[in-house]
């Protein structure tokens, strides 16, 4: 067994180490109450005006207890990382622990989808009308669909496209084309290919952290990532995937920042390349940007610039060439929001809300941490501009750059509900919040993140 280095975490004490457990709970509790009135007042509002257009707010969900196949192998999922999760983070060999973390994120993700069953859970959940594969037959000449994408975006021409389809550019679509055309196709394939790759950005976070913040507080984030209820909607959107993407571009970029691959100038241009994809299968992940530039700040180094700018215009530019118009579908998608449910729901009330479905998605454990972190930001800057942030402090201005990410999203006002599954790519950076944690407790927070996550999926029927 490998023997973890602690030196650097002895040199500079995590913030609060072995203080502020009732303030944690208190900012459990806060997150709670948010919740609490979310739902208090989206039913009032739902009620009298019928503007929220969700059945349960603030999640899109409706009222549904339910039991399935993966009633019974959740549990022991989470069973297995409460008790074994802490110990084993400490103690395996960092392949290893990766490795073993991939599989337990992806039997998390693939036991909470299937409490729905495997087709209502899995297979059947991206051939809905609003999905991609409804459209896979008008993508026969990929060209010519690529050519008049924008003229279905907005509701009223003929054709116009599903609702997840117009959202999102032509990247997310393809995608699912690529893999029909390779003998995958149908939503069986669809759903197992956005369970595996979502996984994976757990490794992308571990593997981030590790570069930036030092292992000792990657190992310390691990039995959180795997072990998040976000996972509830890794399993049943195509986001999950689009987190991936967006998450090894962040993790590339940080491994060549900190020269710890050996060609540091490929990792660069990889990130760029994941970058300019991310951009391409979601318009939101344009904002991906704040962490990707945390990576750069806290490495003092513009060296991978770049080859990183360099990646990052191949996607774009093989688009463009093929007659998409990114900026043209982005101004016409946000018309077409506001056809929607978009124009109607209040955004006085999804302003505040969109944060009470983030609480849900990243449970009490991370509030918790985010608390620690909210305390920890004035010294972080101050040691950033001097070059000497710690080890916490540098996780610290990680997590907050995602937060940064996160809020100016919910600012937009093109983010008013389903933010649970739509927010994916950013919840997964505050996640290792919870490494901040002091460790007598950290079996219970554990708990109370898969308490949230089983009573969720056991509960409601989750839409998307």
């Amino acid at each position: 067994m490998k023997t973890v280095d602690r030196t650097e975490h002895t040199a500079e004490p995590l913030p609060a180490q072995r203080s502020g457990h009732r303030r944690d709970l208190a900012a459990a509790g806060a997150g709670a109450a948010l919740v609490v009135a979310a739902a208090l007042v989206g039913r009032a509002i739902e009620s009298t005006d019928h503007t929220l257009y969700v059945h349960w707010p603030p999640l899109l969900a409706s009222w549904y207890p339910h039991i399935g196949p993966g009633t019974w192998a959740a549990p022991v999922v989470a069973a297995a990382v409460i008790v074994h999760g802490p110990v084993l983070a400490e103690t395996l060999r960092w392949r290893t622990l990766l490795l073993s973390c991939y599989a337990t994120a992806l039997a998390w993700i693939l036991s909470l989808a299937l409490i729905d069953g495997w087709g209502r859970g899995i297979a059947e959940r991206l051939t809905t009308k609003h999905e991609y594969l409804r459209v896979i037959g008008r993508f026969d000449d990929i060209g010519a669909a690529l050519r008049g994408f924008n003229d279905h975006i907005l509701i009223g021409p003929p054709g116009n496209w599903p609702a997840h389809v117009a959202g999102h550019p032509p990247g997310a679509t393809l995608t699912f084309v690529l893999l029909d055309r390779i003998g995958l196709g149908g939503g069986a394939w669809a759903g197992v290919w956005c369970i595996v790759t979502g996984a994976g950005a757990v490794l992308a976070a571990l593997i981030t952290v590790r570069a930036l913040a030092g292992e000792y507080f990657a190992r310390r984030a691990a039995p959180f990532l795997v072990l998040a209820p976000v996972a509830v909607w890794a399993g049943t959107s195509a986001d999950g995937y689009f987190t991936a993407v967006a998450a090894w571009s962040v993790a590339l970029l940080a491994l060549a920042a900190t020269r710890k691959v050996r060609r540091p100038a490929a990792a660069a241009l990889g990130a760029g390349l994941l970058y300019g994809l991310a951009c391409y299968l979601s318009y939101g992940l344009t904002l991906i940007a704040l962490p990707l530039l945390a990576v750069l700040v806290l490495t003092r180094t513009a060296r991978p610039l770049t080859p990183f700018v360099l990646g990052a215009l191949v996607v774009p530019v093989a688009f463009t060439l093929a007659g998409f118009d990114w900026w043209e579908a982005y101004h016409l998608l946000v018309e077409r929001y506001y056809q929607g449910a978009g124009g109607f729901r209040p955004y006085s009330y999804w302003v505040w809300a969109n944060l009470a479905c983030t609480a849900i998605a990243v449970g009490p454990a991370t509030l918790a941490g985010l608390r620690r972190t909210a305390a920890g930001v004035p010294g972080a800057v101050r040691t950033l501009r001097t070059g000497t942030a710690t080890s916490p402090q540098r996780l610290i201005v990680l997590v907050s750059a995602a937060l940064l990410a996160l809020l100016a999203a919910d600012l937009s006002g093109m983010s008013k509900a389903e933010t649970e599954r739509i927010w994916q790519p950013f919840i997964l950076w505050l996640l290792p919040a919870a490494a901040l944690l002091p460790a007598p407790g950290r079996r219970g927070w554990l708990a109370a993140q898969a308490v949230v996550a089983l009573a969720v999926n056991h509960l409601l029927w989750t839409g998307w």
